[in-house]
C-alpha cells in the first residue's frame, strides 16, 4: 500500500433499539467497504446511548458473544475492514462498566481495546438551557494508554471527552501514533463550539492525523449530539467533514506527511516542560 491508506468516519443518529442502531452502522460500514476504506471508526456509544441499565449490558458485552462484539466481529470480517467500534459498557456485576473502544482487524479477531480514561462531568449553560452531565455515575474510568499496530499504520487510541486533555495525545504521539481515533457523543452546545477546535489543536500539537466520529442529533428536546465528524491532517487541515447527517466520510491519507512535517518542524526535540499534576 506503500504511504497512503483510505481512511472513514461514521456518523450516526441514535435510536431506540439495539437492532436499529446496529443496522444503522452496518449500512454505514458497508458503504465505508465499498468507498474502499481500510478502516472505519464509529462514534461512541453509537449502539447504547441512552440505555438505563448500563451494568446488565456491560455484563453481556464482557462475553466474547455479546451482541455488539458479536456484530462487529462479524462485519470486520465479512468486509474485510479494521474496525475501531465507537465505544460498548463492558464490566461484570459488581462494578460500574468502562467504555470500551474495542478494535477489529479484517479477520474478525478483537485485538486490543482501549478503555475511556476522562469521564465527562461537566454543568453545560447556554441562555434558557442548562444540562448537567455526569458520566462518572454510570461508568468506571480506565488507565491504560494505547496504540496498536496495524499493517498500514500505528494507531492511538481515545474517547471523546479525553480530547480535552492534551497529555494523553502526548503520549499517544511519543508512542508512536500516525492516526488517532476519536469516538464521541459531543454535545451540541460544546461540540459547536470545541469540538473541531480540539481536533484541530491535538493534530497541530502532535503532528499526527485525527479520525473523528461523533453522533449527531443536534434537534434533540433534551440534550443534543453535535455530529460534525472529521478527519484532520497533521498541519491541522481539515480533509473530510460532516455537518448534522447520517453518513461516511473517507479520505486517502498519506503518512509520508507525517515525517515531512515533523522534519520540518521538529516541536518533539524542542519540548522544555512536561505536564505535572
Amino acid at each position: 500500500m506503500g504511504n497512503t491508506v483510505k481512511v472513514a468516519v461514521v456518523q450516526s443518529r441514535p435510536l431506540k433499539k439495539l437492532e436499529a442502531n446496529l443496522n444503522q452502522a452496518q449500512q454505514l460500514l458497508s458503504e465505508a467497504s465499498k468507498q474502499g476504506a481500510s478502516l472505519a471508526v464509529l462514534p461512541e456509544n453509537f449502539a447504547y446511548y441512552g440505555e438505563q441499565d448500563l451494568q446488565t449490558i456491560g455484563c453481556q458485552e464482557a462475553l466474547s458473544s455479546g451482541p455488539v462484539r458479536q456484530f462487529l466481529s462479524d462485519q470486520a470480517k465479512g468486509l474485510k475492514l479494521w474496525i475501531v467500534g465507537g465505544t460498548v459498557p463492558v464490566g461484570d456485576k459488581n462494578t460500574k462498566p468502562v467504555a470500551r473502544s474495542l478494535v477489529f482487524n479484517p479477520s474478525g479477531h478483537c485485538i486490543d481495546h482501549y478503555d475511556k480514561i476522562h469521564l465527562f462531568d461537566a454543568d453545560i449553560h447556554e441562555e434558557s438551557c442548562q444540562q448537567a452531565y455526569r458520566e462518572s455515575d454510570s461508568y468506571s474510568h480506565g488507565s491504560a494508554v494505547k496504540t496498536i499496530d496495524t499493517e498500514f499504520a500505528k494507531l492511538g487510541l481515545s474517547v471523546c471527552y479525553d480530547l480535552r486533555f492534551a497529555a494523553l495525545y502526548h503520549q499517544l504521539r511519543a508512542a508512536g501514533s500516525q492516526l488517532v481515533t476519536v469516538p464521541a457523543a459531543f454535545t451540541a452546545i460544546t461540540g459547536r463550539d470545541h469540538w473541531q477546535l480540539l481536533l484541530r489543536a491535538r493534530a497541530v500539537e502532535n503532528q499526527f492525523f485525527m479520525l473523528g466520529a461523533n453522533l449527531v442529533d443536534r434537534s434533540s428536546s433534551s440534550k443534543g449530539l453535535w455530529g460534525g465528524s472529521a478527519i484532520i491532517d497533521p498541519w491541522g487541515t481539515v480533509i473530510a467533514e460532516l455537518k448534522d447527517q447520517v453518513a461516511v466520510i473517507t479520505a486517502d491519507i498519506d503518512l509520508s506527511m507525517i515525517d515531512e512535517i515533523r522534519a520540518r518542524m521538529p516541536v518533539q526535540h524542542h519540548a522544555r516542560l512536561a505536564f505535572k499534576n
